[in-house]
This record gives structure tokens, sequence and C-alpha cells, in this order.
């Protein structure tokens, strides 16, 4: 899957392989995210590959998971890690098996996981090489024993920059599902000062450099295809700053139409808490995010028929 038209600016994708994670672990047990810890398992002791029988596919523009979810790998000890019930949801909803699946901005792999438990062949990048082996780590269990007639999927994990998926050709992806870093809340190379991180930019530099991580959404994206990203809120000087719906201005000024705005809520507010210490504030504490839902349109038709689902700024239109 390669892209001719590569930005030279950003990082190329490089592929990192199984191989090269076996040999990293036999030198580290841990890698160091932001300012915590995470321990590579080498070797799970996995119990279940799925939520509770009980539970069943969220239906309503209202998500709350109070239990973030533990089977298969699935671990909350990667700071700003998504729910796995969120990758899974998108994938059940939006993609059959055998589709392509990727996450520019996959962290620790949870949507790689659940691709792979969900038998999608899935693309996961990410911009610091530890987080790429954390994904690894967790991607690191049979799949034979858990499906035996079936073919495992295709995982490819690649060191590199959202804002240059040049390993990806234009219109091959099924669904991308991703969660940004938030615009220097949590910073994930904060041990490594590493200036192509998202995570460290300032807000108007962090939203110009989202329109172009939506631009590349847009060109590897299949038509009609959709790209959900999970995107939260935070203050300054005690007054709300909507970098969520600015973001969305990003993902639908370069083409993108707006499907579905599905309200998250947090339960586990790590930041918030440690920020705001008081009984009581003059102001109400965030306890939502936004998953945004965009579609590629199948043509320029469609930007009339869902016209008041797109970009509605500069165009003269209500």
């Amino acid at each position: 899957m390669m892209n001719t038209r590569m930005s030279k600016k950003y990082k190329d994708m490089k592929e990192i392989t199984k191989d090269e994670y076996l040999k990293f672990i036999k030198e580290k047990d841990s890698v160091l995210i932001e300012d915590v810890k995470v321990k590579l398992n080498k070797n799970w002791n996995i119990k279940s590959y799925a939520p509770s029988e009980k539970y069943t596919p969220e239906r309503t523009t209202v998500w709350s998971f109070p239990e973030r979810g533990d089977w298969a790998t699935h671990k909350g000890n990667y700071r700003g890690n998504w729910s796995p019930y969120i990758p899974r949801n998108l994938i059940l909803k939006y993609t059959a098996k055998g589709d392509w699946v990727l996450d520019q901005m996959m962290g620790s792999g949870t949507t790689l996981v659940e691709a792979k438990l969900l038998e999608r062949n899935a693309i996961g990048v990410d911009i610091n090489l530890d987080a790429v082996m954390v994904a690894l780590d967790r991607l690191n269990f049979s799949y034979n024993l858990l499906f035996p007639k079936h073919n495992e999927p295709t995982i490819k994990t690649y060191w590199g920059d959202a804002r240059n998926l040049n390993r990806i050709e234009d219109n091959s992806i099924d669904l991308i599902a991703t969660h940004p870093p938030y615009a220097s809340i949590i910073s994930y190379t904060k041990n490594k000062k590493q200036n192509d991180d998202l995570s460290q930019l300032p807000l108007e530099e962090y939203l110009k450099e989202m329109e172009k991580v939506a631009e590349e959404s847009f060109r590897v994206l299949k038509p009609g295809k959709v790209c959900a990203i999970l995107i939260g809120d935070t203050r300054k000087h005690k007054h709300y700053v909507p970098i969520a719906f600015r973001v969305m201005q990003a993902f639908l000024e370069v083409g993108f139409i707006l499907k579905e705005d599905i309200v998250k809520l947090q339960w586990n507010m790590k930041t918030t808490r440690e920020r705001w210490r008081a009984k009581e504030y003059e102001f109400y504490l965030i306890a939502h995010e936004h998953i945004f839902v965009f579609r590629k349109p199948e043509d320029g038709k469609e930007y009339k028929k869902y016209k008041f689902s797109i970009k509605w700024w500069g165009n003269g239109q209500v």
C-alpha cells in the first residue's frame, strides 16, 4: 500500500515487525509513556476474549462504559487510551470480516486488538516507537487458539506520522477509528521531547496540524466509508475550550460529511481530578467527550444531498 505523493515534511511510515518487537523485549520489560511505566507482558494470561454475553452493542448517541473493558489483552495503564467498547462498536457497525481498519494514532493498540478479535485486517501507526512496541505486545496472543477454523487477519504496525500515511494507498481503508491527543493535555512523548508529536503542540498549531491528519484520512478512506474519532475538550483560565468542535471543523473542511455526533460519558477523569481538587467550583467539571463519525462522500452530488451535514461556513449556506 504505497502512496507516491508522500510529504517531505513529516516522518515516513516504517513498518515495525514482530521480530523487531521480540528483539526489543529481550532488552526491556517496560516503556515510559508520559510519566507512566507501562509493563510489557510478553506472555498473556487471557481469561476472556470478549465482553460479557450480557453486553449488547450501543444503539443511541450517548455511550457510557463504567467498566472500561478488560477482556483479551486490554489494560487501562496507558494514559488516555480509549475503552475497547468504542472500537468494538464502530468495527461491528461499519465493517465486515476481512475489511481494513486503520488507527493512525494507535497508542497502546486497542483498536488493533479489537480488529484482530473481530477478524478484520488492520493498520496501526504511532509517532512514538515505544507505543508501537506496547501495541505489538498487546497483539502478541494466539489467534488460532481463539478461532481455529478461521484465517488470521493481517495486522500491520508502523512507526510514523498520522499526517503522512505514505505506505497506504488512496481509497483503500474501510474504517478509520482513532483517538487523537487533546492539544498538550497528555504528552505521549513527554520524556523524549519529540517535536513532531501532536500532543506537544499549542492549541493553534495543533488545530492546523489536525487538518493535515484529516486530509490524509480523507485520502486513504474508501468513498462511502466512515472515519470515527474520539476527541474531548478542556478549560483555560476556568473557561471552556471546545477543542472537539474545532477538530470537527477541520474534518469537515477537507470534505467529510458529519454522520454522527456521539456523546461519550467519562468515568475516570484523572487529569480533571489532579487539576481541580476542591469540592466546589465556579464551573462544571467536564464529564463527556465526542465521538464524531464522518463519512467520505461517494461522489460530488452527495454534498448537495447532505448540505446540512457538511462545512457550512464561508460558502453562503445557513
